[in-house]
């Protein structure tokens, strides 16, 4: 079995005044910064990324968005309801075979507390922060221990 990638990146900062719903939230000017240092770190770093499974939140999308522009190729995107419902283990367990590695854009509590259970790990996961685990299984048998930290952190904004 091939190695896996699998890249959690939780949103950049987003607005947090009692303006719109939640999940219309925007990015702060803080996050309008955040997200393309994020995306040139990922640039710089990661090989080709297959596949990005993004929540639908407002504030996620938009962080893919002007990460994704400092790629060199656009991946295939996908918006899965259930990053914002916070059933995240189930979204990496049903991803594709095909797909070797995979950034998913979330929220916490619930990107630190995938990031943590499956590399078996303490991995802090402010705003724009990613985390690189690295597998040698399928995505189907994701769980505890799964996967190795290769890194963890917040590029600079």
């Amino acid at each position: 079995m091939s190695e896996r990638t699998l890249i959690l990146f939780r949103h950049a900062k987003s607005d947090q005044s009692s303006g719109p719903a939640d999940i219309d939230r925007p990015l702060n000017l803080r996050g309008e910064r955040q997200a393309p240092e994020a995306g040139r770190w990922l640039a710089g770093n990661i090989d080709a990324i297959d596949l990005a499974v993004v929540s639908p939140a407002n504030r996620a999308r938009t962080t893919w968005k002007l990460a994704s522009a400092e790629l060199d190729e656009q991946p295939q995107t996908k918006i899965d309801d259930r990053i914002y419902g916070g059933s995240l283990l189930s979204v990496v367990r049903d991803l594709p075979d095909e797909a070797r590695t995979v950034v998913l854009v979330g929220h916490n509590p619930g990107i630190e507390d995938l990031a943590s259970l499956l590399s078996n790990t303490a991995v802090p996961m402010p705003t724009s922060a990613l985390a690189v685990l690295d597998a040698s299984t399928e995505w189907s048998s994701a769980g505890d221990a799964w996967a190795t930290l290769r890194t963890e952190g917040r590029p600079p904004a």
